[in-house]
């Protein structure tokens, strides 16, 4: 009786452990099918957004192609340069370069607008620029090239001007401050009053120079403002290689002040005033205003994007350690 208790209970706990695993088994398939349909979901999803900026990439190129190709009439070109210069802005020498390369390179241009609304920044950004548009002028010689003034177009963004065949501005527009200047702190009697001791090791004698917690040095500072002037006469010869004549006899042009564009075009800074449209339609004599300006595109940034945080995974990854 005891031996048929014991055979009984043996084939429950069997039969128990089969319907455990045959549990565990289904389970474990339910899982992967749930796995399986989240994994397509999310594939599908990143191929969908792909797409998307793909589109917008596209589009971005194909739009400024039709607008001057497919109506198969002239355009009048106009490149932005809007903002601060400099090789990490909107306004950097290669997006300014990339949009009148191709505002030259379309067959239907009549003229280029470089509408300006820029404060100045980097002379070397400037500098890169107006080479250009002399280079494109020489190449395109029956496209003209006219600068329209916005709000402002001082400092590098006049260097950038005075390569045109003319500039326009609104009669309130801020222009000139042809100069350069180089400007900081100092904070010497600073970190004596709270009592900090300044710690700088280098190798080269002038290595820390313009240190602001350091005290100027007259051989240094000497030394700034030559580069400083050399760096001035270079903007002088560009205004007056690019304005020729037509300048006014008056030393203050070049004295660092700006002007309204009413006064700067008595100052032969400017050659008339009016806005971007106005110089299509009336100089350029072609109101179809097509915009070439290089941007960035949505799959451009996500492609930056995705790169940089892989790079910084990998950095994260195999970065070299100190062990102590």
């Amino acid at each position: 009786m005891a031996e048929a208790d014991e055979t009984r209970s043996g084939k429950s706990q069997v039969q128990f452990e089969q319907i455990l695993a045959n549990d565990i088994a289904r389970e474990l398939l339910r899982e992967q099918r749930r796995a399986r349909r989240w994994g397509i979901f999310f594939k599908s999803l990143l191929a969908l957004y792909l797409f998307a900026f793909l589109v917008a990439y596209l589009s971005d190129r194909w739009q400024t192609e039709a607008a001057g190709l497919g109506m198969g009439g002239k355009l009048t070109a106009v490149v932005d340069i809007d903002g601060v210069l400099s090789s990490s802005s909107q306004a950097s020498a290669d997006n300014i370069i990339a949009g009148l390369r191709a505002a030259f390179k379309n067959k239907n241009t009549a003229g280029v607008i470089l509408r300006i609304n820029s404060p100045g920044g980097s002379p070397v950004v400037a500098g890169y620029v107006n080479d250009e548009i002399y280079r494109l002028r020489k190449k395109h010689p029956d496209i003209p090239v006219y600068a329209v003034i916005q709000d402002i177009c001082a400092s590098g963004g006049y260097y950038i001007a005075a390569a045109a065949d003319k500039i326009y501005a609104d009669k309130a527009s801020i222009v000139g401050s042809i100069g350069v200047i180089m400007s900081g702190f100092g904070f010497v009697d600073a970190i004596n009053k709270l009592g900090i001791e300044r710690r700088v090791l280098h190798a080269g004698e002038h290595k820390d120079f313009m240190d602001p917690f350091a005290p100027l040095n007259k051989q240094e500072v000497k030394h700034v403002n030559t580069m400083l002037n050399n760096i001035y006469q270079q903007f002088i010869a560009v205004v007056k290689k690019g304005r020729g004549n037509r300048l006014n006899d008056d030393d203050r042009i070049f004295s660092g002040l700006v002007w309204t564009g009413a006064k700067a075009k008595e100052l032969g800074l400017v050659d008339g005033l009016g806005s971007a449209s106005y110089v299509a339609r009336e100089v350029i004599g072609v109101d179809n205003m097509v915009n070439f300006t290089h941007r960035e595109s949505y799959f451009d940034r996500f492609a930056q994007r995705l790169g940089t945080a892989m790079a910084d995974r990998l950095y994260t990854n195999f970065k070299p350690e100190i062990i102590q």
